[in-house]
C-alpha cells in the first residue's frame, strides 16, 4: 500500500511538473480575428482582413488557402507618389509574441469567387500557411459580411481588378 502511495504522489508531481514547462512556453501563433467583406457584385473579389498574434518564435505568413473559393492572395496597399495601388505580397512577418495585422489600407486578402454555399452559411474555411519547423497551418472560418452598397465597396478606391485597371489606364 505504501508503494502505491508513493508512486502516485511521483506520477502526481511529474504531471505538475509538466503543466509548469507548458506555462512556461509563452504564447502560441494563433489567428485570432478576422472577416470578409463581399464585393459589390459577384464578378468583384471580396477582401479579407484579419489578425496573427505570434508565438515564442518570429515565423512568416505565407499563404491563405480556401477550398471554397476560386483564389485568395495576399496584397498590400501602398501610396508611392501620392497614388495607392496594390502590390501582391509573398509573404508577411509575424513577430514573436507580437501581432501581425490585415486590415482596411494596409494588408489584405483577395477572395475571388467564394462558393455559394460558404457565403449562405456566412464564413469560409481558411488555411494559414506560416514559415516555421513544421511550416505550421492554422484552419479559421473567417465570417462573411453581405457588400456594402456600391458607392462604398471599391475598398478604399482601389481596383482590384487588373483588367479594369488596364484599361482605365489606357484612357
Amino acid at each position: 500500500m505504501k508503494a502505491l502511495a508513493i508512486a502516485a504522489l511521483a506520477a502526481a508531481t511529474f504531471a505538475i511538473g509538466g503543466c509548469q514547462e507548458n506555462l512556461g512556453a509563452g504564447p502560441q501563433l494563433n489567428v485570432v480575428s478576422g472577416y470578409i467583406q463581399m464585393g459589390a457584385t459577384p464578378d468583384r473579389p471580396a477582401v479579407g482582413y484579419f489578425t496573427v498574434e505570434g508565438g515564442p518564435q518570429p515565423v512568416e505568413l505565407v499563404a491563405v488557402t480556401a477550398d471554397l473559393a476560386q483564389r485568395v492572395e495576399m496584397h498590400e496597399s501602398v501610396r508611392e507618389n501620392g497614388v495607392v495601388t496594390m502590390k501582391p505580397l509573398a509573404r508577411a512577418a509575424v513577430p514573436a509574441k507580437g501581432r501581425l495585422e490585415f486590415k482596411p489600407g494596409g494588408k489584405h486578402l483577395m477572395i475571388w469567387h467564394i462558393n455559394g454555399a460558404a457565403v449562405r452559411a456566412g464564413k469560409l474555411p481558411m488555411a494559414f500557411v506560416f514559415t516555421d519547423n513544421n511550416n505550421d497551418r492554422i484552419l479559421f472560418d473567417m465570417p462573411i459580411k453581405p457588400a456594402p452598397d456600391a458607392s462604398a465597396a471599391d475598398h478604399g478606391g482601389m481596383d482590384h481588378d487588373a483588367d479594369k485597371a488596364a484599361d482605365a489606364a489606357k484612357q
